[in-house]
């Protein structure tokens, strides 16, 4: 897979809110799919899971099954790929215009 591909898939993933609460539900460490349910009792089991299969897709959570349980990790690296090869790139050039434009109001 392309990693323009591996990137669209990423950026599809953070696209939905939903998703970015459940990466920040994993961020302070696993939990289990039922757990989750738990946490956004306002969807439904089956909607809880489709959106983990879309976080899956993009990398960001590895699920591993633990006898009868479903444990989902947070996998950063792919956000860390993004943050490398956009935001850093386009706020460098940030600061240095804002680096320019304050040497010339200094003068």
């Amino acid at each position: 897979m392309s990693t323009e591909s591996k990137d669209n898939r990423v950026f599809k993933a953070l696209a939905h809110p939903l998703r970015r609460l459940m990466l920040d539900g994993l961020k302070d460490g696993p939990k289990t799919t039922g757990a989750l349910c738990e946490t956004f009792s306002d969807m439904d089991r089956c909607t809880v899971m489709q959106h983990l299969k879309v976080l899956e897709a993009a990398g960001l959570v590895v699920a591993r099954r633990e006898g009868r349980e479903r444990w989902n990790h947070l996998d950063a690296l792919p956000i860390k790929r993004i943050h490398d090869r956009w935001i850093s790139e386009y706020a460098g050039h940030a600061l240095s215009i804002l680096d320019r434009l304050q040497q010339d109001l200094e003068r």
